[in-house]
């Protein structure tokens, strides 16, 4: 009897000291001397439009001053927007126009409050980066500020949306055929590109075009069918329209006459499959090298995946199940992650118990490549399998576990669960883990889905790329906020 208890206590002892090397190795990644969290982040992503804050009088209730820096319109009762020079806009939820003026601001700012009456929104770098990346121009995001905003905009905050938002998105790295192309609807934009001599070396030229001696391959994106997501009701882009009188009433005419052009964007992304664009072939050896030049470049490359095109990798027996029904702000979600019928890179931010991982399964199922899934704990892992289980027709067979309780066989699988400090692990591992995670390294995987992604250090996160090679990324969060400062590391690292 003495044998066994002595073996139970050795195996016990092992598995909670193999338990503390995992935590302790999580908690080491994010060592401060380990590099700079600023490297890869474009000069615009460091600047801030609080900063014209500087120097604004405030009384003794804390309230600032801003009348010598903007001027109140005629007919401001009628436009729902404060633009404020530090970037912070206040929408009045009663306004007739709220509607339209709320989903202009959900797709350029990030929420900061919303009360009954008045909500409060701030622009960032990466909340107009996030706007680019899904069709809206300069010109049209400025414009639509200023038809809106009850004052003049300010200078700064114009200066502000024209640098952050001139050159990111004109740029994307898109995978076809196993090969990665530097691909823009903007020729002198590659021109310029081009002529880096870190660039140059970047590319790739093969026979064909060395005989041709083109520099840009000209093309047109193929439209294969955007995907189409189920919702339990329609999803409303906009109030039941007023009668003529009553708009002209209430609402500015040179808002109504924006209306069209602005509900017309998600159209513009269906066109953008007739858009003639230029592209270059890059080696794909050198994608970090060519994606850290275009940052310091100040031309960030937008990373798309055209999983359609994607006859390299096989593609899994995956579908959503007749009872997987989406709500309207889950289909708004994912219409944004594929809006051109490519799978984009983001974060989806919902709130608890919104259904975060019902839109995770559906970007999936969407893709229906290999998909790797990260969790933080074997619970999670755990939930996640039921989640597959419930919403796709995803069985036992397809679902691959691992986690330091669970280690299925990975062979033959489409999706496999794991936990962060699993996949970044840097102690002995037991022989069955080391031969899933070479595995794991062999695969392209078609998308990555992040759950709780703002739990993710900085350095945890680059430590999975480097290890993980996948096409898309979707991360998830309730809550996209951290006591530092490295959630923005996240806006780019995604």
């Amino acid at each position: 009897m003495a044998g066994p208890k002595r073996n139970k206590k050795d195996t016990d002892r092992k598995w909670k000291k193999r338990k503390k090397d995992e935590e302790e190795d999580s908690n080491n990644v994010d060592d401060p001397g380990e590099g700079n969290d600023e490297d890869g982040v474009p000069g615009a992503a460091k600047k801030n439009a609080e900063a014209a804050d500087q120097g604004v009088k405030e009384d003794e209730f804390g309230a600032k001053d801003y009348r010598g820096q903007m001027s109140l319109k005629s007919d401001h009762a009628s436009r729902p927007l404060w633009v404020a020079p530090n970037g912070h806009i206040f929408l009045e939820s009663f306004s007739p126009v709220y509607k339209h003026a709320h989903d202009f601001l959900i797709a350029i700012s990030e929420p900061v409050c919303r009360p009954e009456h008045i909500h409060e929104y701030k622009l960032t770098a990466y909340s107009l980066y996030a706007a680019v990346s899904v069709g809206l121009e300069t010109h049209d995001i400025i414009e639509y500020i200023k038809r809106l905003s009850k004052t003049t905009v300010p200078d700064g905050i114009v200066e502000f949306i024209k640098l952050c938002t001139l050159s990111y998105g004109k740029v994307k790295l898109v995978l076809k055929h196993n090969k990665y192309f530097v691909e823009s609807p903007f020729p002198e934009v590659l021109q310029k590109l081009l002529k880096d001599p870190v660039i140059q070396e970047c590319r790739l030229r093969r026979a064909v075009d060395k005989e041709k001696e083109t520099t840009l391959i000209p093309q047109v994106l193929e439209n294969k069918g955007l995907p189409l997501f189920r919702s339990s009701q329609p999803v409303q882009t906009e109030l039941p329209p007023p009668t003529d009188d009553e708009i002209k009433e209430v609402v500015p005419e040179d808002i109504t006459d924006f209306y069209d052009k602005m509900d017309k964007a998600d159209e513009d992304d269906d066109e953008e499959a007739n858009l003639k664009t230029v592209s270059f072939e890059v080696n794909q050896e050198k994608i970090e090298v060519i994606q850290k030049r275009c940052i310091e470049l100040e031309h960030p490359l937008l990373a798309e995946y055209d999983f359609r095109n994607d006859t390299v990798n096989p593609d899994i027996n995956i579908d959503l199940k007749p009872s997987a029904v989406l709500r309207p702000y889950q289909e708004k979600s994912l219409r944004k992650m594929f809006g051109n019928g490519r799978a984009r890179s983001g974060v989806i931010v919902l709130p608890c118990g919104a259904g975060k991982s019902l839109v995770g399964v559906t970007a999936c199922c969407t893709v229906r490549k290999r998909a790797l899934v990260l969790c933080n704990s074997g619970v999670s892992v755990e939930q996640w399998k039921q989640q597959f289980k419930m919403w796709s027709t995803a069985d036992d067979s397809m679902i691959c576990r691992f986690t330091s309780e669970a280690k299925d066989k990975p062979m033959g699988c489409g999706i496999l669960v794991t936990t962060y400090s699993m996949i970044t692990h840097t102690q002995k591992r037991s022989w069955e883990a080391d031969q899933t995670m070479k595995w794991l390294q062999e695969q392209e995987w078609g998308i990555m889905v992040l759950d709780e992604v703002h739990t993710i250090p900085a350095k945890m996160f680059r430590r999975v790329l480097t290890i993980v090679q996948s096409h898309c990324k979707l991360g998830l969060t309730a809550t996209l906020l951290r006591e530092d400062d490295k959630i923005a590391d996240l806006n780019f690292l995604i």
